[in-house]
């Protein structure tokens, strides 16, 4: 399959790579998919649960192990390693076939979990988190090359729309189970507990994975070794990543060395990892790309600042902050499923520049609420309507993107697709959280009876409204995803 993208009302054109079985095969959960289907997105909802749980035990693991000055470690180590792990990933998936990295993945989560959960000092911690984000990053990538492979198109935005459901019980269930087991078995548990709950994905799925994705495509693919050039990428772009991290959290002049030569690293490595242009919004994948980084990272960098304004600037407690934003877990699912229908794919594009703009609104009308006139419910309303935009993007980039790449190039564009989305997230939270810092946010006023913020209400400003200018440069890139009308 080319490069050029097909228009969506033209998929019957489109051939159909993922087997004999996708003739007979009306859904997801049909006799052909079912097993797999319930295997993966079990994976997929164990992690979910891992990361909105882990957040819930973090604070109290730090302070235990007397490393509340290293807190910000715990999760740049998950990050960094991630980001190697996906690119390792895809060449090995394109290579070797998804079933290697994918079980390595998973032993390397379950690795980090238990070396964190057994830590005795602070930066053993670090090291299993470190673990942990290798894993992951190798299993996201091996799971998106399977959905290419052992899916045909028309199911793909449905197993996709699946996959954010998945995140709907742990966003919600998740940091309310995580702090019970905290607060009466001790935080080790949230982590020596989870690998528990590999058992049932791994016996399910795995056997699926190794009959219908699990060997190389193409002719010696499985005899080709790996692209060194890559790896070393790689590594640079994990080394800088670090490095970056490193730098916005001590803000001295001497920060400026280990900033600058992240920089140096992480920015050749990412232009070597991405498709050649994306950076211009080339039409086609580079756009397809770039739309990922632009939606996850102006949208999880707003939201980041979302729980600290309306306890600081508005006084809610930091559960009411924190559940003002559980709706979005649902309307993101609901979004997801939205695109998975079939009647929508004409519309698609349509649907993203819908989805770009709703996040925009839901941005630009969270700092509404730094005016007392304005009810707090407002927050929760336009991040639910966010949130709903979130899910028609999300899914349909990961949709647009298994359409345009070929077998042997599915891992390679997955893991770009993934690097776009993490690097983003930790530029743009870079970006907002040093502006935040410029305007004052996070300083504290003391009187007589208690500690509160002095954080000034244009600190959160200068946050929300950059961002949302971002995400609405991310609408005009939806424009670009088609090639030029053939």
């Amino acid at each position: 399959m080319s490069a050029l993208e097909p228009r969506d009302a033209e998929v019957a054109d489109v051939p159909d790579r993922s087997g004999p079985h996708d003739v007979t095969a009306d859904t997801v959960l049909s006799r052909d998919h079912r097993a797999l289907s319930i295997g993966i997105v079990s994976v997929v909802l164990l992690i979910a649960f891992e990361a909105t749980a882990v957040g819930t035990a973090m604070p109290v693991a730090a302070r235990e192990l007397d490393g509340v000055s290293l807190y910000a470690f715990a999760f740049s180590g998950f990050f960094t390693t991630s980001l190697f792990g996906m690119v390792l990933s895809g060449q090995w998936s394109d290579r070797r076939g998804p079933l290697a990295p994918l079980t390595t993945g998973i032993g390397s989560f379950v690795a980090g979990l238990l070396l964190a959960g057994t830590a005795s000092t602070m930066w053993v911690f670090i090291a299993g988190r470190a673990v942990q984000g290798l894993g992951g990053g190798l299993v996201i990538v091996a799971l998106y090359v399977v959905v290419g492979r052992a899916y045909p198109e028309r199911l793909r935005p449905s197993i996709m729309a699946a996959f954010a459901a998945a995140w709907v019980v742990p966003s919600i269930v998740g940091p309310l189970a995580s702090g019970a087991v905290t607060e009466h078995l001790g935080w080790r548990w949230v982590f020596v507990g989870i690998p528990v709950l590999v058992v049932f994905p791994l016996a399910i799925a795995l056997p699926q994975i190794r009959r219908r994705a699990g060997g190389p495509v193409g002719e010696g693919a499985g005899q080709a070794s790996f692209d060194l050039r890559r790896i070393r990428l790689a590594l640079g772009i994990s080394l800088g990543a670090g490095l970056l991290q490193y730098a916005a959290q001590d803000l001295r002049w001497l920060s400026l060395l280990p900033g600058a030569a992240g920089a140096a690293l992480l920015v050749p490595a990412v232009r070597g990892l991405l498709p050649r242009g994306t950076y211009r919004a080339a039409r086609g994948l580079p756009s397809v790309v770039l739309l990922r980084g632009v939606a996850a990272g102006s949208f999880i960098a707003a939201e980041s600042f979302v729980p600290l304004m309306l306890v600081t600037q508005r006084g809610l407690s930091p559960t009411m902050a924190g559940f003002s934003l559980a709706a979005g877990g649902v309307t993101w699912a609901l979004g997801s499923w939205v695109q998975s229908q079939p009647r929508m794919a004409p519309y698609r594009e349509r649907l993203m520049t819908i989805g770009m703009v709703l996040v925009a609104a839901a941005i630009a009308a969270a700092p509404s609420v730094l005016i007392a006139a304005v009810p707090v419910w407002t927050v929760a309303v336009a991040w639910a309507f966010g949130c709903f935009g979130m899910g028609l993007v999300i899914a349909s980039t990961s949709v647009l993107l298994l359409r345009l790449s070929a077998p042997e190039e599915a891992g390679t564009n997955s893991a770009a697709l993934q690097i776009s989305d993490a690097l983003s997230n930790v530029v743009l939270l870079a970006a907002g959280g040093a502006a935040f810092a410029a305007l004052g946010g996070g300083t504290v006023a003391h009187t007589t009876a208690t500690t509160t913020s002095a954080s000034h209400p244009a600190a959160f400003a200068v946050v929300f409204l950059p961002m949302a200018a971002v995400a609405l440069t991310g609408a005009w890139v939806t424009r670009r995803l088609r090639t030029e009308t053939r």
